[in-house]
């Protein structure tokens, strides 16, 4: 560690101060900045060049005064301490405690941007998550390594939501469930205690571990935090061989964030005055998830992304939906219907749906109800627009029913209450008291074996 320090700062605004006459300093090295008020603030050198160095502090530049700022470089990358202790606390972005305890203190430090993951490592990610919810379980399944978001927008309950996923989501073949971390960027302070709250009273807190970023801190903080999250979740699954689920919500005050710092430094604008280089950061985020041959551990990823406008072409769900295996869409309409959680079925998809459940994962009946759903329920939408035209006293008696079976699909498939865990069978059952609204013959991607054991009525 150097113990030279240099009081050449020229230049600070958005979190980025600017250091000339410097040493030789390697790009990500530590930094401590002392100013004038002899306070420590940490940071990270991000563009380096003869005669000056760029850094991003991650407590902010307000209040700096550059004539007494004092620089020291550490010549080391950024690390967190990790330790099995971490499980139950509440951090900052840069890993610092919030909730009052002791610091995490651990002979073994790992350097937030990760290390690669050689790609001949890794393993197909399959075994299905039961997440307690009935449209993810039944008909978006999560399989263990995966990255599925969960694009949202202003004003749906998508906290409430991520919230639940955190409480029930357990593997159905094994007793123990998944550590949780559980990453906030740019929440308020009522969404933080929503949260420390909710996952105290259900019992999971010793469970999670919490880093918050809240909407006054730091933009510069936000941007390490799911680098610090996911540094910790590396090291709950492929040290502790523990079953990982990362929570980060939300990804869109992330993304912000970046275009703050990167209009601040100079850097290019892209589409809507986000940086070029958003789809790389962003895939350098998401697939730090999966599984690795050979351990027994895994990391599975759901971000929230918030969608301005509610357009899911904007920029950062479009980007997201590139690089993540799918994604689960929060409607509006249903959530003004008072429907929870208000999943929208038609654009939501898991890519990897089929290689977790069926057989031998959940039950063998389970990918043909789940394709007849999506077949009957297109055909309801379809009704639906139909009825508006010319009204549900013209349509057919065969009309009629799809009518129904649409809105008992809305209020009991993809309603259910906030702290109802649904087990897989429990939807599958429910899926089949849906589908014996219609007649046998009408139900033409199931099996005559699944019709005959689960169907409710005769022709």
């Amino acid at each position: 560690m150097s113990a030279r320090e240099y009081r050449t700062s020229s230049y600070a605004q958005g979190g980025l101060l600017e250091v000339r006459n410097t040493p030789e300093v390697s790009f990500g090295d530590r930094v401590l900045i002392r100013d004038h008020m002899n306070r420590i603030r940490n940071g990270q050198v991000i563009k380096s060049s003869e005669g000056s160095v760029l850094i991003q502090v991650f407590e902010g530049t307000s209040d700096i005064d550059l004539e007494s700022t004092w620089v020291r470089f550490l010549d080391e990358p950024f690390e967190i301490s990790l330790s099995p202790e971490l499980l139950g606390r509440v951090f900052n972005g840069i890993g610092q405690p919030k909730d009052g305890r002791p610091p995490i203190v651990s002979n073994l430090r790992r350097n937030i941007s990760g290390t690669a993951i050689n790609p001949a490592a890794r393993t197909y990610p399959r075994e299905f998550i039961q997440t307690g919810i009935s449209t993810i379980d039944g008909l978006n399944s999560l399989v263990r390594g995966q990255k599925l978001p969960i694009f949202s927008a202003s004003g749906l309950p998508h906290n409430r939501l991520a919230a639940q996923i955190v409480r029930q989501a357990k593997l159905v073949d094994e007793e123990s469930h998944f550590s949780i971390v559980f990453a906030a960027m740019g929440v308020s302070y009522a969404d933080a205690r929503f949260f420390q709250e909710e996952f105290s009273n259900s019992g999971v807190l010793g469970n999670v571990v919490m880093y918050i970023n809240l909407a006054d801190d730091s933009p510069v903080e936000r941007l390490a935090l799911p680098r610090v999250a996911l540094t910790a979740a590396e090291y709950l699954a492929f040290e502790l061989d523990r079953h990982v689920l990362v929570v980060m919500t939300d990804m869109t005050n992330y993304a912000e964030a970046l275009r703050e710092v990167g209009t601040a430094k100079g850097d290019v604008p892209s589409r809507k005055g986000y940086p070029g280089y958003l789809y790389s950061d962003l895939a350098e985020i998401y697939e730090r998830s999966g599984r690795i041959r050979d351990r027994h551990g895994s990391i599975t990823l759901v971000p929230v992304v918030s969608m301005p406008s509610d357009d899911i072409t904007h920029p950062i769900p479009d980007l997201t939906g590139y690089i993540t295996e799918g994604q689960i869409v929060l409607s509006r309409e249903l959530h003004n219907q008072g429907i929870y959680p208000p999943v929208h079925i038609s654009p939501s998809l898991s890519r990897l749906m089929k290689d977790g459940i069926g057989k031998d994962d959940t039950r063998e009946d389970h990918p043909r109800v789940a394709n007849q759903l999506f077949a009957l329920y297109a055909r309801a939408l379809e009704t639906r627009n139909l009825a508006s035209i010319i009204g549900a006293d013209e349509l057919s008696e065969r009309d009629r029913r799809y009518l129904g079976f649409a809105d008992e699909f809305d209020k009991r498939f993809v309603g259910q209450d906030e702290d109802e865990d649904r087990s897989i069978i429990e939807t599958l059952n429910l899926a089949w008291e849906l589908l014996s609204i219609f007649p046998k013959d009408a139900l033409t991607r199931v099996k005559e074996t699944d019709l005959a054991k689960y169907h409710h009525t005769g022709d």
